[in-house]
């Protein structure tokens, strides 16, 4: 099957991404506007970059009209001003865990611009260390970023890319998520997945495997029976 994206409407491109780019890790991003309005919003278009500099992305796709979603109007309000006190260009990413799913989705919601999400979904802001929107409280692990790059790859066109890349410039855990060598315990991380249409998945069922060539001396892996972790 040979499939030109170019003859694709819109909704079908995304389709094929959502429903073929599984599972995706979930940006739950608070940014605060330039009034000092909290907004916060889940953006499954999202990864890290690399770890020098500790830097990662999340892609906010305009609004079916062409506009930009709030989270990215208050990153690029304006990103490169010199006065942080306002929250330009900074932003946190806080990881979905199985206890804020359900909220998190909720968070998608259209609310007017200004209307904050923490309030709509009853969660926590909890001040940040060094930028000045909140992290998420309950969430088991947040990145405080401050923005480095944008870019706008179809502006002012309905569902237009957009692409955010923050530096790491803080990060906060629960306490016992982190062991002392900087491992993230992902029982404890309990972390929640996006798939294609309304569908998501946790990261319970796991296995582990040696990187490169030892990886091919191991015998074909059942999934059938295989176990969620404990």
């Amino acid at each position: 099957m040979h499939i030109d994206p170019d003859s694709l409407s819109i909704a079908d491109r995304y389709k094929l991404l959502i429903g073929g780019i599984v599972p995706r890790p979930i940006a739950f991003v608070s940014t605060i506007s330039p009034s000092g309005r909290l907004n916060l919003a889940p953006f499954s278009f999202f990864n890290g970059i690399s770890a020098n500099p500790m830097t990662l992305l999340f892609c906010p796709a305009n609004k079916p009209d062409g506009t930009e979603k709030d989270t990215l109007r208050n990153i690029a309000h304006p990103w490169t001003s010199s006065d942080q006190a306002t929250g330009a260009g900074e932003f946190v990413v806080n990881v979905v865990s199985e206890a804020i799913a359900l909220r998190a989705v909720a968070c998608a919601e259209e609310l007017s611009y200004g209307e904050s999400e923490f309030d709509f979904a009853g969660l926590a802001p909890a001040p940040s260390s060094v930028v000045a929107p909140p992290r998420v409280a309950e969430s088991p692990l947040s990145f405080e970023c401050r923005c480095v790059a944008l870019h706008r790859l179809n502006p002012g066109a309905p569902a237009g890319g957009n692409i955010v890349i923050g530096k790491v410039i803080a990060v906060h855990a629960h306490e016992g998520l982190i062991n002392d060598r900087f491992h993230v315990d992902p029982e404890a991380l309990r972390a929640v997945g996006r798939m294609g249409g309304a569908s998501y998945c946790t990261t319970r069922q796991r296995f582990e495997v040696p990187m490169g060539r030892p990886a091919l001396d191991l015998p074909a892996l059942d999934f059938t029976r295989m176990k969620p972790a404990r």
